[in-house]
């Protein structure tokens, strides 16, 4: 069976948190969700202590049994949905074609109920591999940033050597670098000593 803990993720996708009304369905969803392999189930009785629940943070996964108490769902699905965790928005069957048409393009995955086990443990194991997709390209991103601050840096400085000290461009990409090997320094810890010099 495809689960949570059987994609690979380690303690990835391991704290779920449930908004579901009324106890019968809250018990039900935390047995099912703990043979799905999730080792923390967070229980919510409506869409308000939901989004309370979620500012704490540390949610890998979001499920969503329509209808709430004090909202549908739907809303709280695409609001969680940029905060991080994967959501899983669980709906009656006849409504799952126009749910899932309102909330799909914010990432959201959409159940039809009644659904068997296999159903569920599908939609669970897709929303794993793509929140682990997701983190990749964030922790990517996060790393291009990086770069290209650095390379904003260094450029900086040697517009300044160039300036200040009447170097080619060569010459200050050159000297930055001798720097860099002299000192056993970054190009970029380099750059910034000679942007708090000239800067």
């Amino acid at each position: 069976m495809l689960t949570p803990a059987s994609k690979g993720g380690g303690d990835q996708g391991r704290r779920v948190l449930v908004a579901v009304s009324g106890e019968k369905g809250r018990a039900q969803w935390e047995r099912l969700l703990r043979e799905a392999g999730f080792q923390e189930v967070g229980l919510a009785a409506s869409g308000g202590e939901a989004r309370r629940m979620l500012l704490s943070g540390g949610w890998d996964t979001l499920v969503i049994h329509t209808p709430l108490p004090d909202e549908f769902g739907r809303q709280l699905a695409m609001d969680a949905s940029q905060e991080g965790p994967g959501v899983l928005l669980v709906v009656k069957s006849e409504l799952w074609e126009e749910a899932s048409a309102q909330v799909s393009s914010f990432g959201v995955l959409t159940l039809g109920r009644p659904f068997s086990r296999g159903a569920l443990a599908q939609a669970l194991g897709l929303l794993a591999a793509s929140q682990a997709r997701l983190r990749e390209c964030q922790q990517e991103n996060a790393r291009l940033r990086q770069k290209l601050e650095e390379l904003r840096i260094i450029s900086r400085a040697k517009c300044l050597l160039v300036e200040y000290l009447h170097l080619s461009e060569e010459q200050a990409h050159k000297y930055m670098e001798h720097q860099a090997m002299e000192e056993r320094k970054t190009r970029r810890a380099v750059a910034e000593e000679v942007l708090r010099e000239y800067g």
